[in-house]
């Protein structure tokens, strides 16, 4: 299956079966980046344009673009935040929102065709954002949990996975246009969690053959060598059907495109070789 974005520039981005992995950019957020948030609400967006660039020349193919925390308007900064990075990079965009109003503002702006992240299978969610998603052909993430949290085993992240699923479709949704996270929590709570998430991913192929996408960094929250396990991970999953990769690209592109070439999806090793003299040239 395959789910097409659209640049704002009108570049297509093709995820799934015979694509390269996809590495989505995630910092641009108000978390962890000293001044970040504060630059968001003062609309000083210039550390937003820098963050943006930075990303792409290490390498993603989209940015997820992300303003919720506590003291942010988002109705009235996140269409800014999406414009600064719209007008910085010619990547699809990840819209990260459950607010309506931003996300009307945000798509108001002529973002080509972006993933809106993310509906879970909260009933309020599903009905607020699913039009939303319906009215603008954007693709969207659904999370494998609702309002009891995330679900400690495989088969119950399909339960909420098939009420999406169902959800989705009578709102008019193409399944194409659906991408699954089955969720990655940290490997320092639960020694199953890796094999949770895993498993939930191959019941997800199987069952709808969907395309998959996971964040890389919470498996190793609260260990050391964090990269490593990031690392380690983004391999097993890739291996197991992960189309997207919503991550750091700094620390985790050459990974990912090492995965890719191991498993025989870049031919004469072109992509990974490209990918070094383009970073020995920088």
């Amino acid at each position: 299956m395959i789910t097409k974005l659209v640049s704002p520039g009108g570049k297509e981005l093709l995820i799934g079966e015979g694509q390269p992995t996809i590495v989505i950019g995630e910092r641009i957020n108000p978390f962890g980046k000293s001044g970040m948030k504060e630059a968001m609400i003062a609309g000083d967006m210039e550390r937003v344009r820098q963050e943006a660039l930075s990303q792409v020349q290490a390498g993603a193919d989209a940015l997820v673009v992300s303003v919720g925390a506590f003291g942010i308007d988002e109705p009235s900064v996140f269409p800014r935040v999406v414009a600064a990075v719209r007008d910085a990079v010619d990547v699809p965009l990840v819209l990260e929102s459950k607010n309506p109003d931003a996300l009307r503002a945000a798509l108001a702006l002529g973002v080509g065709t972006p993933i809106v992240s993310s509906v879970t299978g909260e009933e309020a969610v599903l009905e607020t954002l699913l039009p939303i998603v319906r009215e603008h052909g954007t693709a969207v993430i659904a999370l494998a949990t609702d309002s009891a949290g995330v679900p400690a085993t495989a088969q119950k992240r399909m339960d909420v996975i098939r009420r999406i699923m169902e959800k989705a479709g009578a709102a008019g949704i193409a399944p194409e246009s659906v991408l699954v996270d089955c969720l990655a929590e940290s490997i320092a709570v639960s020694g199953q969690a890796t094999h949770t998430t895993l498993t939930t991913m191959r019941m997800v192929s199987e069952e709808f053959g969907l395309n998959l996408v996971l964040g890389a960094s919470n498996v190793s929250f609260g260990l050391p060598g964090r990269p490593v396990i990031n690392a380690a991970f983004m391999a097993l999953a890739i291996a197991g059907g992960l189309t997207a990769a919503i991550t750091n690209p700094t620390s985790m592109k050459a990974p990912i495109i090492a995965t890719d070439l191991l498993l025989g999806r870049d031919a004469r090793a072109r992509r990974y070789v490209t990918y070094f003299r383009t970073l020995k040239k920088a």
